[in-house]
């Protein structure tokens, strides 16, 4: 099968994953529910009559939401407009800065709004491709020099992935995961989540936006899913050069624990210990 791969660079994204994630979960779906969707590999891929896409960063399902309403075409024409208007390239840096700090303007003049597609053509010139704000709201990205731009093949990963969104029935949402109100889910329904790894770094746990707390509280949140009669299906790496989490290698002994073959490329742009193996699983209650 042919997989939809986001033009959204996240670190951990589950692209590669697919194939196995998607023949573990289960094989009818009413609605499901990505509580940490990121860049959206999963939501896009997996079978499902009604999927409900979730990131805390509201930016992002905005943007979604965004590609989903207008189409390819405006969503080009858009892309382009900007690209053209700031000269953008590999190696105009001031181009890039004129723009993010366009974007980075609270009341845009031109459009009314901070636009969406703004964010996601600065995205395509930045350091890596990758998604990052300040405590201001203010993306923060620096300029991806003589690596990054909206090149062909990542303009056909995005009409594709475009598509894809129209042609499903897919809601967007930024809530906090302790938000989920199991009462309105049923046997037939699945939750995915895929949260920060308490073990490993990446930007969103730079700042101390995953703790030991946070992990304690999802895990319980699970719990009562679970209690509700819902199926779930929670992503997690039990070591990590080195590292075990030991929290969650005690709670998952009363669940199934399906180990993955770990197969990322471009888990971060500096990985010293490439031969260090994480131990990445999906922990099910099915």
């Amino acid at each position: 099968m042919d997989f939809i791969k986001s033009p959204l660079n996240y670190t951990g994204g589950k692209y590669k994953l697919l194939p196995q994630l998607l023949e573990l979960f289960p094989k009818e779906i009413d609605t499901f529910v990505d509580l940490f969707a990121g860049g959206g590999n999963v939501a896009v891929n997996v079978s499902a009559k009604h999927i409900i896409y979730n990131d805390i960063m509201r930016q992002v399902p905005e943007m979604l939401q965004e590609f989903k309403s207008v189409g390819v075409e405006e969503c080009l024409q858009r892309i382009d407009y900007f690209i053209e208007a700031y000269e953008l390239s590999k190696d105009n840096r001031e181009g890039y800065l004129k723009l993010r700090e366009r974007y980075n303007n609270s009341f845009d003049l031109e459009f009314g709004v901070m636009d969406p597609l703004m964010l996601y053509t600065l995205i395509c010139y930045s350091f890596n491709n990758q998604i990052r704000f300040n405590g201001k709201h203010e993306y923060n990205m620096p300029f991806g020099k003589n690596r990054s731009s909206f090149n062909p093949a990542l303009r056909e990963k995005f009409v594709a992935f475009v598509n894809r969104l129209q042609e499903i029935d897919i809601q967007f949402f930024s809530k906090d995961f302790r938000e989920l109100k199991t009462g309105g889910l049923k046997g037939s329904d699945f939750v995915y989540c895929d949260p920060p790894y308490l073990i490993t770094v990446a930007s969103y746990n730079e700042n101390g936006g995953w703790g030991e707390q946070a992990e304690r509280e999802l895990l319980s949140k699970l719990d009562e899913i679970d209690k509700a009669g819902v199926r779930f299906g929670l992503s997690n790496v039990l070591e990590s050069k080195g590292k075990e989490n030991t929290i969650l290698k005690e709670w998952a002994k009363r669940y199934k624990v399906n180990y993955l073959e770990h197969t990322y490329s471009n888990c971060s742009y500096h990985k010293k210990d490439k031969e260090s193996k994480d131990v990445e699983v999906l922990i099910t209650n099915y």
